[in-house]
């Protein structure tokens, strides 16, 4: 039988949310409900901004589930009100998602859901602006292991005086769970032991998963303050995954990569604030205009067109000859070996031309992975041997083991993170390319790592291109929750592309952008394995539009 793209995506359930018209002969759920996950908001635009909920219903078997939603001007003045009927269902685990439309271009809003005589909690939402703007806040997130800490820092981001749009650029979710798994030596691990406690495949397992995650309140408080712009990156569906695989993904046992990736994505689409590609899949690259201030372009950099990453253990195995070591260069350095694929290149090259033609300031990257060049510091080098030797004696075997490979491979000059874009560093440059061919002001956004950077990236000619402000976790550990005999953050900072970095705090990067200067603050939260935290400042740095490019990071 003949399958078309469009007969393909419904069977998977990648198709459009419930719709008002959805469902009209079968009988409908009309007992308890709740709305256990809060509300979000997702993906503003001058007219419209996507509104989400979940409905729980009290009973697991239950069919459809009729709401409505509202949506009220804050500012109190005439006219904006916005309301609506949907049905939704256990098609769509009975998530919600509204493209709220015809709304006016820098309001703010909040919004609510009610369902079998039940009201949600009230979420606030704002449209961009559009024509004249002289700034902008944004809230940059990454990296929540829920096992390993209290989401404290989506707390503390609930609580800015002022964020115009949360950005996530991924790990919103983790794919593991069980005993002994990632996170779960932490020392709230045994109050928050991920569900399912195992990993997740099916999609069921990734409904849960995201169903958990969305139970945390401080979560909860985040999404209900401000819009928020998402995109995945590995964990939402295995970690570090590519096109056709994962490191994470075994199909002897877990079966066919697309299959799962397709289960992982039909969740992120029902729990997830964002606006779903008009024809499915998985490119969720898009593009936002904050007035005449800046462009955000979202990348997708996991499953549309990533080639496998390159392995040290599998492509350099130790100690490696000056042959192993050239064919695994020529490797690296293929130009075919891409992160985004021409599509996607070719898209963020024609947005960055627009919006410089366009008049705005800045052009700012949401993107996964750290983007600078970091090839791995010598240990040996900038602590010497005494020190090093004190450092090997106390740490564990498995950082000791870890810590000579390092140096090893610093010996020979290779990079850091083979996932990160040091393992695709011809598309790299092609990003950079089309940065200088617009001319842009271009700001790069960076999650994944775990590690607050601040760094100024450089071409292959040694030319300026971009500044870029990576975030650490929400959670997740870092390099210095591990290692704990010196500053791997230190260590970097001898690169030339690397300003600052902090591999051990927890917390967020807040981004104010005005038509002067872009200023990130390194927004840290003093625990996450205590309730009770403090948020302050670590370090801030500002970066200024110049004739050619963007200027040199100073600190603030």
């Amino acid at each position: 039988m003949r399958i078309d793209r469009r007969r393909a995506l419904a069977l998977l359930g990648l198709g459009a949310a419930a719709s008002p018209a959805a469902a009209q002969g079968a009988a409908r759920y009309t007992g308890a409900v709740a709305f256990e996950h809060g509300v979000a908001s997702g993906d503003p635009l001058a007219d419209r901004v996507i509104l989400w909920t979940r409905i729980t219903p009290s009973d697991p078997n239950a069919g459809d589930i009729a709401y409505s939603w509202k949506l009220n001007p804050v500012d109190r003045r005439a006219g904006g009100a916005r309301s609506g009927r949907g049905v939704t269902g256990p098609g769509r685990d009975w998530t919600v998602k509204v493209d709220a439309a015809g709304l006016d271009a820098g309001r703010a809003y909040s919004f609510e859901f009610t369902a079998n005589g039940v009201t949600s909690p009230v979420g606030r939402t704002a449209t961009l602006p559009a024509g004249p703007t002289q700034d902008a806040v944004l809230a940059v997130a990454s990296c929540s292991l829920y096992p390993n800490g209290y989401f404290n820092a989506y707390g503390a981001i609930a609580q800015l005086p002022r964020v115009d749009a949360v950005l996530h650029l991924g790990d919103y979710i983790y794919e593991y769970g069980g005993p002994d798994t990632y996170g779960m030596n932490s020392a709230v691990a045994g109050e928050r032991p991920h569900d399912p406690n195992h990993e997740i495949v099916s999609l069921d397992d990734y409904r849960r998963r995201h169903a958990q995650y969305k139970s945390d309140p401080q979560l909860q408080a985040a999404h209900a303050r401000a819009p928020w712009i998402v995109v995945w990156d590995d964990h939402e569906t295995a970690n570090d995954s590519f096109m056709s695989g994962a490191q994470n993904h075994q199909p002897d046992t877990e079966g066919d990569w697309n299959e799962r990736k397709a289960r992982a994505i039909k969740a992120y689409y029902e729990w997830m604030p964002i606006r779903e590609p008009a024809n499915g899949g998985a490119a969720i690259n898009r593009a936002f205009q904050f007035g005449d201030l800046l462009s955000l372009f979202m990348l997708e950099t996991r499953l549309t067109a990533r080639d496998q990453q390159l392995s040290y253990d599998r492509d350099l195995p130790a100690p490696g000859g000056e042959a192993e070591l050239a064919a695994f260069r020529t490797k690296l350095n293929d130009p075919s070996r891409k992160m985004m694929g021409a599509e996607q290149e070719a898209w963020l090259a024609a947005g960055l031309k627009d919006s410089v033609q366009a008049g705005r300031v800045w052009q700012v990257l949401g993107n996964e992975v750290v983007m600078a060049r970091l090839p791995i510091p010598s240990l040996k080098a900038q602590l010497g041997e005494a020190r090093l030797a004190e450092v090997m004696a106390s740490e564990g075997e498995a950082s000791r083991k870890r810590l000579v490979r390092m140096e090893q491979l610093a010996q020979l000059g290779l990079p850091y993170g083979l996932d990160m874009w040091d393992g695709y560093p011809a598309d790299r440059e092609r990003v950079y390319d089309a940065i200088k061919a617009a001319g842009a002001h271009a700001i790069v956004l960076a999650g994944d790592s775990h590690a607050f950077w601040a760094n100024e990236l450089y071409d292959d000619a040694g030319d300026r291109v971009a500044a870029e402000f990576g975030t650490t976790g929400i959670t997740s550990p870092g390099a210095n929750d591990s290692i704990k005999g010196f500053s791997v953050g230190e260590l970097f900072a001898a690169n030339k592309e690397v300003v600052f970095s902090d591999q051990a705090a927890k917390g967020f990067v807040l981004l104010t952008l005005t038509r002067q200067e872009a200023r990130a603050e390194l927004m840290t939260v003093s625990t996450i394995v205590s309730k009770t935290f403090e948020t302050k400042v670590l370090k801030t740095f500002k970066v200024t539009p110049e004739a050619r490019g963007v200027s040199a990071l100073s600190e603030v």
